[in-house]
């Protein structure tokens, strides 16, 4: 995987506000956007992994755990960023294209 070009999309994705952040709201948005991505640092507490890796699991999400929650926050420009969830399809496409490459 090349996190560099994954982290660029990452930023993209935000930009063009086609990204969720926050543990409840993504909590709340992968029950409506099944087969999503899911970033999540890897950094975050052990209760915040076991709902999203559970959630995603249920609802079918590739989950992404390679990043920090630092790279998550500047590459989205905010800070204190643990959790990034992606619902655009086309984003998803190149997302699975990156890592699996």
């Amino acid at each position: 995987m090349n996190k560099e070009k994954v982290l660029n999309l990452i930023g993209l994705a935000a930009r063009a506000r086609m990204t969720i952040l926050g543990e409840e709201m993504v909590i709340k948005a992968i029950s409506n956007n099944p087969k999503s991505i899911v970033f999540l640092a890897e950094d975050s507490g052990n209760n915040i992994k076991k709902k999203i890796r559970n959630k995603a699991k249920t609802y079918n999400c590739y989950l992404v755990e390679d990043f920090t929650s630092s790279e998550l926050s500047k590459t989205i420009g905010k800070q204190n960023r643990k959790i990034v969830l992606v619902t655009d399809k086309g984003f998803i496409k190149k997302f699975l294209e990156y890592i699996n490459s």
